[in-house]
C-alpha cells in the first residue's frame, strides 16, 4: 500500500505541476460549483448568476458566436457589437472596391440608413445549457458495442433535441466534452439581419500585419462594430428595411478606469478546439510530423500571395481575406512547435505516462482496465500518421488551389445530368460571379504549380492520382521534375475554360442543356484533376483516417477515465469545443527570455515608432498622427498617455478572437485578440509563465471612434463607466 501511495503521489505531482490556477476553460453553468470561490480571491465582485443565469438576465446574453468562429458582445440597448477587425474582416472586405476601398480607408456608419447588410453573416446567442449526459447515455453499458454505443446516443441525442425544440425556432445542439464522458445541450437563438456599422482602416485594424500577428508587444487596434436588426417582435428575422434594431437582454458597460498589473480579468466567449489531454504520442505527431509540413506548405502560398498583391491594389483587396486567414495559423503553428520545444512537452508527456502506467499496473483491475491503453495509442498513432500528413497535403495544398473550389461547384452541375434546369443555372452564374470577383487566374496558377510540387514530392505514391501518371505517360513526362509541373500547370489553366470568365460567361449563356455542354466540361483538366484527386482522398485517405481517428477518440474516452480516476482530487476543465466558457486570470508581465521582461500594455508612442508610410501594415494614418501630435486623446488616456493593448493571463484560444473582457466589476475593460507567440502551445499544453492572451484596450477602441472617426453618435448610445 505505502508503494501504490507513493507512486500515485509522484504522477499527481507530475500533473499538478503543470496546472496553476489561471489554467483552464471553464464551463458557466458550473461556475457556482466549482470556480466562483477563487474568482473572488482573486478579486471577482460579482456572483456566479451574474455571469450565468436562466432565470434573470446575465453576462450570457451580452455574448455571442460572431459568424462561424469568433465571439462578440453587446454594448448598447440598440444592438449595438462590438468584435475583432478580424473576425469582420471578410465582411469589410465584401463591401470593398477599389472605388469605395473600405479595407484601406475604414467605413463608418453616420446613421442607421449607412449602415451595411452581410449576407449570411449570424450571431448566435445562448439560451441556456444543460447536462444531459444521464440521458444521452442511458443504455450504454462498458461492454456494447462501438457501433451499437453510437447507434444508442445518436437516437437518445435526437430525442433530447426533438424536446428542446418543441414550439419554438431555437436551434438545438447537444455536444460531446471529454471525448464522449459527458455531454451538453444547448439551447441557441440565432439572428441574421447583422449590418457592418463601423469599422478602422486596416493600417489600424491590422497595424503591424504579419510581422506583428501573435507578437507582444502589440499595437493594432483590432475592432470593428456591427449592429443586430431584428422584426418588430424583436425576434431573429431575415434581412428586410422594415427590421428594427435589437433590444438586448443585457448589454455591456463599459469602463474607462484602466487596468493596472495584478487586476482580475475574465475572457467570456466561444473557444474553438484544444487538446490539452493528449499523449506523447499525438504531440509527437502534432509536433515533428504534421506541422513542419503545415507551415512549409503556408510559407509557399504566404509568398506567392504577398508578391501578387504588393504589386497590384487590385489583387490585394481580392485576396486581402484569403492572405489573412492562411497567414494566422502558419504563424501560430511556428509557435506552437517552438513553446512545445522548449517546455519539452513530449518527453514531460512520456514521463508522465510513465508513472501511470506504475500506477495502473499495481492494482489487478486496474490493469485489466487499462493496461493496454498506451501501447495501443502508439500503434494507433504510427498507423495513422501517413493518412493524417496526406490528408493535411490534401485539404492544405490540393484544396487551397481556387480552381478546386470551382471544380467542386462543377462537379456538381455536371452531376445534375439531364436533369440541369433553368434554376442551376442562374445558380451556377451567381456562384461564378462572386467566384470571379475575388479571383486572378496568374495568382491561381502559381498557386497550382507550388502547391502540386510540394504534393507530389511530400505525399506517399499511393496516395497520387491516376491523372497525373496518364499526363506523364502520354506526354513521357516525369513529375518529379518541377518544370514539367510548370508545364502540366500551362496546359491545366489554357484548357479549363470556366477558369476564365469571358469564356464561361460566353458557354453558360448559350447553354443547351445538351450532352456536348456536358462533354465540353468534363473533358476540362480542370475537371479531371478535380474528380480524380477527389477520388483518390474518398478512396485512398478519408476512409483509413477517419478509421484510425475513430480508434483514437474511442481510446482517448477511456483515457480521460483514467486520468480522472488517477486523480479525484483535480477539478478538470474539458477541451474547448466552441461552446461558451469563463478563462480568468490577471493583468501580468511576462519574460519570454533571459535578460528581456515585457510591460502589460502598450501606448500610442509605440504606434507611432514603427510608423513607415513605405509599408502598408505600418502606414500610419494622417488623422491618427495629427491627434497623436496635439495629445488630443479626449478623456480617454491615462496620465498623458493614450493605452492601446495590455496583457493577462487568461487562457484562451481560437474563437476568443472578439470576447469580452472584462473586470472584477462586471465591466467591459477590451476585446481579446489575439494570444502572444511564446504561449501558443497553450492550446496543448498550458505555460503559466509565457502564456498571455493580448487584449484591445476600450478606451483605445473609444477614442478612434469618437476622435478618430468622429463617430460620437456611437458613443452616446454606450454606458460608460468612469
Amino acid at each position: 500500500m505505502i508503494k501504490i501511495t507513493s507512486i500515485l503521489f509522484t504522477f499527481l505531482m507530475l500533473i499538478v505541476h503543470q496546472v496553476k490556477a489561471d489554467e483552464g476553460m471553464w464551463i458557466p453553468l458550473f461556475l457556482k460549483k466549482y470556480n466562483i470561490e477563487e474568482m473572488q480571491k482573486k478579486g471577482f465582485k460579482l456572483t456566479a448568476e451574474d455571469i450565468y443565469s436562466i432565470n434573470q438576465a446575465s453576462m450570457k446574453d451580452a455574448v455571442m458566436i460572431f459568424g462561424g468562429g469568433c465571439t462578440a458582445e453587446l454594448i448598447s440597448d440598440n444592438g449595438l457589437i462590438l468584435t475583432n477587425h478580424h473576425c469582420g474582416f471578410s465582411s469589410i472586405q465584401s463591401h470593398s472596391s477599389l472605388e469605395h476601398d473600405y479595407l484601406t480607408d475604414g467605413f463608418w456608419a453616420m446613421n442607421r440608413n449607412e449602415e451595411l447588410p452581410n449576407e449570411k453573416l449570424t450571431v448566435t446567442f445562448l439560451v441556456k445549457m444543460e447536462d444531459v449526459t444521464e440521458t444521452v447515455l442511458n443504455g450504454v453499458s462498458d461492454d456494447i458495442d462501438e457501433s451499437d454505443r453510437e447507434i444508442l446516443i445518436e437516437k437518445n441525442i435526437e430525442k433530447i433535441k426533438a424536446i428542446a425544440s418543441e414550439g419554438n425556432d431555437y436551434k438545438v445542439v447537444v455536444k460531446p466534452f471529454f471525448y464522449g464522458n459527458q455531454y451538453f445541450l444547448f439551447v441557441q437563438k440565432v439572428y441574421k439581419d447583422v449590418r457592418l456599422v463601423g469599422a478602422p482602416p486596416s493600417s489600424i485594424g491590422k497595424f503591424g500585419g504579419d510581422t506583428d500577428n501573435w507578437m507582444w508587444p502589440r499595437h493594432t487596434g483590432d475592432f470593428s462594430l456591427f449592429r443586430i436588426y431584428a422584426d418588430k417582435n424583436n425576434e431573429p428575422a431575415e434581412y428586410s428595411e422594415d427590421n428594427v434594431p435589437y433590444k438586448p437582454l443585457k448589454h455591456f458597460p463599459i469602463s474607462v478606469k484602466g487596468v493596472k498589473k495584478g487586476d482580475f480579468t475574465m475572457v467570456f466567449g466561444y473557444p474553438g478546439s484544444t487538446e490539452e489531454y493528449l499523449t506523447s504520442y499525438a504531440v509527437d505527431m502534432i509536433q515533428n510530423k504534421i506541422n513542419p509540413h503545415r507551415i512549409n506548405i503556408r510559407k509557399n502560398i504566404i509568398d506567392i500571395l504577398s508578391s501578387d498583391m504588393n504589386s497590384n491594389p487590385q489583387i490585394r483587396i481580392q485576396y486581402a481575406s484569403k492572405y489573412a486567414g492562411i497567414a494566422n495559423y502558419w504563424k501560430k503553428w511556428m509557435g506552437e512547435n517552438r513553446g512545445l520545444e522548449i517546455l519539452n512537452a513530449v518527453e514531460r508527456k512520456k514521463n508522465n505516462e510513465i508513472e501511470l502506467e506504475k500506477w495502473i499496473n499495481s492494482d489487478k483491475n486496474r490493469s485489466a482496465k487499462y493496461g493496454n491503453l498506451l501501447p495501443e495509442f502508439k500503434d494507433l498513432y504510427e498507423k495513422y500518421t501517413p493518412y493524417f500528413l496526406a490528408e493535411e497535403y490534401f485539404y492544405e495544398a490540393i484544396w487551397r488551389m481556387e480552381s478546386m473550389r470551382f471544380g467542386a461547384r462543377i462537379a456538381s452541375f455536371v452531376k445534375t445530368g439531364d436533369k440541369i434546369s433553368k434554376t442551376d443555372i442562374e445558380k451556377l452564374k451567381l456562384f461564378a460571379d462572386n467566384f470571379y470577383k475575388d479571383y486572378n487566374i496568374n495568382t491561381d496558377k502559381k498557386l497550382f504549380s507550388s502547391l502540386l510540387k510540394l504534393y507530389i514530392n511530400n505525399v506517399d505514391s499511393q496516395f497520387q492520382p491516376e491523372i497525373l501518371n496518364a499526363f506523364s505517360i502520354l506526354n513521357h513526362f516525369n513529375f518529379s521534375n518541377d518544370e514539367i509541373v510548370d508545364l502540366y500547370a500551362d496546359y491545366y489553366f489554357n484548357k479549363t475554360f470556366w477558369l476564365k470568365e469571358k469564356e464561361f460567361n460566353d458557354f453558360i449563356e448559350k447553354y443547351s442543356y445538351g450532352s456536348e455542354d456536358l462533354l465540353k466540361i468534363t473533358e476540362t483538366p480542370g475537371y479531371n484533376f478535380y474528380y480524380d484527386f477527389v477520388n483518390v482522398y474518398y478512396t485512398k485517405i478519408k476512409p483509413f483516417s477517419e478509421k484510425y481517428a475513430t480508434q483514437i477518440d474511442q481510446k482517448s474516452r477511456l483515457y480521460m477515465k483514467l486520468l480522472m480516476e488517477a486523480d479525484t482530487s483535480k477539478i478538470f476543465y474539458p477541451d474547448a469545443n466552441s461552446t461558451l466558457r469563463i478563462a480568468y486570470g490577471q493583468v501580468d508581465t511576462y519574460e519570454p527570455r533571459d535578460g528581456v521582461k515585457y510591460q502589460y500594455y502598450t501606448t500610442l508612442s509605440g504606434v507611432m515608432e514603427k510608423d513607415n508610410p513605405e509599408i502598408y501594415d505600418y502606414d500610419v494614418p494622417v488623422r491618427l498622427r495629427e491627434l497623436y501630435k496635439q495629445k488630443d486623446f479626449g478623456t480617454y488616456a491615462e496620465n498623458g498617455e493614450m493605452h492601446v493593448c495590455f496583457i493577462a493571463s487568461n487562457h484562451t484560444t481560437g474563437g476568443n478572437s472578439g470576447s469580452p473582457v472584462i473586470n472584477a466589476d462586471g465591466e467591459l475593460i477590451g476585446v481579446n485578440f489575439d494570444r502572444n507567440w511564446e504561449g501558443t502551445m497553450s492550446d496543448i499544453m498550458y505555460n503559466p509563465d509565457q502564456c498571455r492572451n493580448i487584449t484591445l484596450d476600450i478606451r483605445y477602441v473609444l477614442f478612434l471612434i469618437d476622435k478618430f472617426a468622429g463617430a460620437t453618435h456611437l458613443i452616446e448610445e454606450m454606458t460608460i463607466v468612469k
